[in-house]
């Protein structure tokens, strides 16, 4: 089987967004002009093809990320060889669900950051942007909503600017706002165009209105300006007076936004279908196929070496899993990204990253959660393959004779927890089941058990992420279970240096045990995580004993010297220690490691880390004074105060064990008009008076 479309004619794009800015319309759209769907699914009426979970449906939001593909010509060509394959993946915007847009950005080659016509930039815009920034993904955005009551693209574009990047530059205009919103003109072409049909479905070239011609001047000399900075010889030219034909001036602006020194805003509303033609153009015309962008690195296995590989089909196969999900048709699904070489159905590939190999069943490409058998999967395509066994999130796929190791997803770590229990004695096997697939799906949510109580604990990214995975177990697994009330996962760490020894001896008639060690403790960057030096010199332990005692320094950061909570960002050195020629074994080291561990912590300042969470209160004006009142009631620190249209915004950093229950607190003091986003900044550490509260009540 040949490859349908060349590379050049092939995007990999994400639709990235604030909960609630209307992404998941903005795919539908696509879905409908592209010809993947006859019909148009909307959201709020829990139709939405790429939100196809019950859980989904039922709430309104996307919680996990759907890929699809569809093909698109541009409205401007009429010839057939034009036609381009577009691989999207829907991502939800609610910041519990966070290891989905981060999973999807990394193996991404663009994204279309869509915002809302009326709050302009929100929280989690901004936190998705970072993310973007974090793989360096070019980018285009779009203000949707444009019909909506206050809405205003002024102060859209004014936020894109000044909270995101100053690299945003306009190439379209609307015409007209709220009831009035039509269409847009196109900078660069100087045309206005609206959408006329039962679904927009027809785009109109017309006469950009005479009131417009002052700021459409205006809009596409700024345009024009951004454009030829990023290139010299257009540069000169337009600063003797010529300006650039049309084509080169679209070349240019391209090769920028590719190089992500600009990023064009389009603009229009979705749900009134205007404008989602035009953005399909902009993804073809700006975002990147995978030739655009750097070849893939990675590194030898077992080594630092680094090796690439380009985007060819004629080069050894590497790609990317990027996701897991259980489907109830065909089971265990792995989505990969391929970054070269091709992949077909029936050969072995090697996972580099667990050292194991694994026949190719089926293949799968899916459209949503509809799904087409292939025989092959081609350089720069999403695939799904059916029943991989030992694969996980993050893991390299690539050729058992030519093996490379991917650069993997770093995930963040879970901040609340929750304790979970079978109802009845059946519920107890299926429970064990249904939670190791779901941690192996998404990898923020962590299963553990408590060493003191032996009860299950889950952990997860907040109450929403939480309740929505025990609510899947019940649908999917059939597992009834009675939980608890949310925890903080808190943590522990150390402020100081300090030296500690342990010395485990036991004789008991026969062969006895003898373990001994020194080590020295000192707090590591934060975010670092354990790190173990190995400073022994002449064979004080001998080799055999030094990974044991690494093991039992590692089991009692697990177990903290405070209050029991995980220990995290420690360095520790093992610089000295003594063996017995009989007694010394793995398991007596491993203890003495252990040991010398919560000897030396507890001698090394070690303090309680707190969740602290970013915070965004949208509330009237009236109330303004009430709730920054609670916030600081609460520790909250208020970072910034700013209007919307008739409402007030305040930012605050709060600590999450104050933030349980907010939403109904929140909805009593404004009478119900308030809402508030909240997402994971940092761990901070706990205050004195407080932290010894916490102590008493684990004791």
């Amino acid at each position: 089987m040949a490859r349908e479309y060349p590379l050049e004619r092939v995007r990999d794009i994400g639709i990235i967004a604030h909960i609630d800015a209307g992404k998941t319309t903005v795919s539908e759209r696509i879905l409908f002009y592209t010809g993947v769907s006859h019909k148009i699914g909307e959201v709020h009426e829990g139709e939405a093809i790429m939100d196809w979970m019950e859980q989904e449906q039922e709430r309104g939001i996307t919680i996990t990320s759907a890929a699809t593909t569809c093909f698109w010509k541009p409205t401007y060509s009429q010839d057939k060889k034009d036609e381009h394959r577009i691989n999207i993946i829907d991502t939800p915007g609610h910041v519990d669900f966070t290891v989905e847009v981060e999973r999807s950005l990394r193996v991404l080659d663009g994204g279309v950051v869509v915002f809302d016509g009326v709050a302009g930039v929100e929280p989690q815009s901004e936190t998705v942007w970072r993310q973007a920034d974090k793989y360096n993904i070019p980018r285009i955005c779009f203000i949707n909503k444009l019909d909506r009551t206050g809405a205003s693209w002024e102060f859209s574009y004014k936020s894109i600017h000044e909270r995101l990047s100053p690299n945003a530059i306009a190439v379209q205009l609307p015409l007209g706002l709220e009831a009035n919103h039509e269409g847009s003109v196109d900078l660069l072409a100087q045309k206005a165009y609206k959408f006329e049909g039962e679904r927009g479905e027809k785009v109109v070239e017309t006469e950009i209105p005479a009131n417009m011609a002052e700021d459409v001047k205006k809009h596409r000399a700024n345009l024009i300006e951004k454009i030829v900075e990023n290139d010299d010889a257009m540069m000169e030219a337009y600063l003797e007076g010529k300006e650039p034909p049309l084509d080169e001036l679209k070349r240019a602006l391209r090769a920028a936004t590719i190089a992500y020194k600009v990023i064009p805003v389009y603009c229009g509303t979705a749900l009134k279908n205007k404008g989602v033609q035009l953005l399909l153009d902009g993804v073809i015309d700006y975002l990147p196929s995978p030739l655009d962008v750097p070849p893939v690195e990675g590194t030898k296995p077992d080594s630092e070496d680094v090796i690439t590989r380009e985007a060819k089909d004629d080069v050894s196969f590497s790609a990317l899993a990027f996701k897991l999900q259980n489907d109830p048709f065909v089971g265990q699904l792995t989505y990969f990204r391929v970054y070269s070489g091709v992949l077909t159905s029936g050969s072995y590939i090697y996972n580099s990253t667990k050292d194991t190999k694994e026949r190719v069943g089926r293949i799968l490409r899916m459209h949503s959660n509809s799904r087409e058998e292939v025989k092959e999967v081609f350089t720069g395509e999403i695939g799904a393959i059916v029943g991989l066994k030992g694969t996980t999130t993050g893991d390299t796929l690539c050729d058992p004779e030519n093996p490379i190791v991917l650069e993997r997803i770093v995930f963040p770590e879970p901040v609340v927890d929750l304790k979970i229990e079978p109802k009845t004695k059946a519920d107890q096997e299926r429970m064990g089941l249904a939670l190791k697939r779901l941690s192996d799906e998404d990898p923020t949510f962590k299963i553990h058990t408590d060493k003191d109580t032996l009860e299950t604990i889950i952990s997860g990214m907040g109450e929403l992420h939480l309740e929505v995975l025990v609510d899947r177990m019940k649908r999917e697994f059939k597992v009834e279970a009675n939980i608890g009330q949310p925890q903080v996962a808190y943590k522990e760490t150390i402020r100081s240096e300090a030296q500690g020894e342990g010395k485990y001896i036991k004789q008991s008639g026969g062969k006895g045990q003898y373990g001994h060690c020194k080590i020295k403790v000192e707090p590591n960057e934060s975010g670092a995580g354990f790190e173990f030096v190995n400073e022994i010199k002449g064979g004080a332990i001998p080799q055999e004993f030094i990974t044991p005692v690494e093991k039992g320094i590692k089991e009692a950061l697990d177990r903290g010297v405070i209050a029991g909570y995980p220990m995290v960002d420690v360095r520790a050195r093992l610089y000295d220690g003594t063996f017995h020629d009989v007694d010394s074994s793995e398991s007596a080291f491993k203890i003495a490691g252990s040991m010398a561990l919560r000897d030396a912590a507890q001698k090394a300042n070690p303090v309680i880390l707190e969740p602290i969470m970013r915070v965004e209160v949208i509330v009237p004006t009236d109330f303004m004074g009430e709730i920054t009142g609670d916030l600081n009631s609460k520790r909250g620190r208020i970072e910034s105060m700013e209007d919307r249209l008739n409402l007030k915004v305040i930012d605050a950093k709060v600590p999450l064990s104050e933030m349980f229950g907010y939403v109904t607190r929140l909805r009593s003091m404004t009478e119900g008009r308030g809402s508030y986003t909240m997402e994971f900044d940092a761990f901070e550490e706990m205050p004195k008076n407080i932290s010894q509260e916490l102590i008493a009540k684990k004791q």
